[in-house]
C-alpha cells in the first residue's frame, strides 16, 4: 500500500455502513494525553502560526480514538481535541518523537497527537464518474494536489449556543454526533462543489483510512451518490458555493478508471492522502 496512507477500519459490507449502523461514545478518556513539558512547544507553535496567518482561528474539532464493530453497529470511541494542537502535534516536526514517546508512556503511537477526525467524500456523479477537485496554492494542507470533497465535522454544530471555545464533552449528545458526522460530508460538497442537497443521496460509510503525512491523522471516507451528471456538477462548480476558494479546478474520473487508479502512477502522485484513502477504500468496499 502507499506508504501516505494505512486503513484504519474497512467496512466489512459490500453496500456500506449507513447512519443508523453508527454510533458514539464521547468520553474524556479518549482525549488527547497531556505531556507537561510539550504544553509549551504547543503554545509557541501556535503563536508563529498566527503572525504568519492572522486569519487561523483555533476551533474545536471531534478527536478519534478508536473504533470497535460489534454485532453490525461501528462505534466511534471519541473525545474533543482542536485547531491548535492538531497543528502543534499531528503536523510537527516532532510528530514521529511524540509517537515513540506514546508507544513508550501509554502503549499507543497516537496518544499524545491531537488526531482530529476528518471526513471525505466518494461523490459519484449519474453517469458513472467520480468528482474530484484540485485544490489551492493557497490552502494550509495539501496545496495544488487533487483532493475529494471534504472537511471536519463540527462540535459546534452539536452544541449550538456554547461559544467554541467553551465547548466541553458534556455539551456533546452522542446521538447528535454521528448525526454530524454524516451530515458534515453533504454540507462539504455542498460547499466545495456547490451541489444542492436534495440532489445528493444518504451517505453510508466506506471506511477509516490514515493519513500518514500527517503522523496518521485519521478520516473517515464515505459513498455518496448524485443524481447530476457530469456537465450538471460543472455548471454547479462554475457556478461557486461558499468554500469554492478552497479549489482551482473539478476533475471527473470515470469508476472503473478510479478502480484501477494506483496503476496510474501520474495521477496518483498528484493526489493528496485524504483522496488516496477515499479511493482505495472504495476499491476494497464497493469495487467486488
Amino acid at each position: 500500500m502507499d506508504p501516505d496512507i494505512s486503513i484504519m477500519f474497512q467496512c466489512p459490507l459490500a453496500e456500506g455502513l449507513a447512519e443508523d449502523r453508527v454510533q458514539a461514545e464521547i468520553s474524556p478518556k479518549y482525549n488527547r494525553r497531556i505531556l507537561p513539558e510539550y504544553e509549551p512547544q504547543i503554545a509557541a507553535v501556535w503563536k508563529a502560526c498566527q503572525l504568519e496567518k492572522p486569519w487561523l482561528f483555533n476551533g474545536a474539532k471531534f478527536r478519534v480514538h478508536s473504533v470497535v464493530m460489534e454485532r453490525g453497529v461501528l462505534t466511534f470511541r471519541m473525545g474533543l481535541t482542536c485547531y491548535r494542537d492538531f497543528i502543534a502535534t499531528n503536523w510537527s516536526s516532532r510528530a514521529p518523537e511524540l509517537q515513540r514517546r506514546g508507544l513508550a508512556d501509554c502503549g499507543e503511537s497516537q496518544a499524545y497527537l491531537a488526531e482530529p477526525l476528518g471526513v471525505g467524500a466518494m461523490l459519484h456523479t449519474s453517469d458513472d464518474y467520480f468528482v474530484f477537485l484540485r485544490r489551492s496554492l493557497e490552502v494550509g494542507e495539501a496545496p495544488g494536489l487533487i483532493d475529494i470533497p471534504g472537511g471536519h465535522p463540527e462540535p459546534k454544530a452539536v452544541a449550538p449556543g456554547v461559544p467554541e471555545e467553551a465547548i466541553c464533552l458534556e455539551d456533546l449528545s452522542e446521538e447528535l454526533v454521528v448525526q454530524e458526522l454524516f451530515s458534515s460530508v453533504l454540507g462539504e460538497i455542498r460547499d466545495e462543489v456547490n451541489i444542492p442537497l436534495p440532489v445528493l443521496s444518504r451517505p453510508v460509510l466506506l471506511g477509516i483510512a490514515r493519513n500518514n503525512t500527517s503522523a496518521g491523522r485519521a478520516s473517515a471516507e464515505f459513498y455518496v451518490r448524485c443524481s447530476l451528471s457530469t456537465e450538471q456538477v460543472r455548471k454547479c462548480y462554475l457556478i461557486g458555493g461558499p468554500e469554492a476558494h478552497e479549489s482551482t479546478s473539478i476533475v471527473f474520473v470515470k469508476r472503473q478508471d478510479v478502480l484501477r487508479q494506483e496503476e496510474n502512477e501520474d495521477f496518483w502522485k498528484e493526489m493528496c492522502p485524504s483522496a488516496k484513502g477515499g479511493v482505495k477504500l472504495y476499491a476494497l468496499v464497493m469495487g467486488r
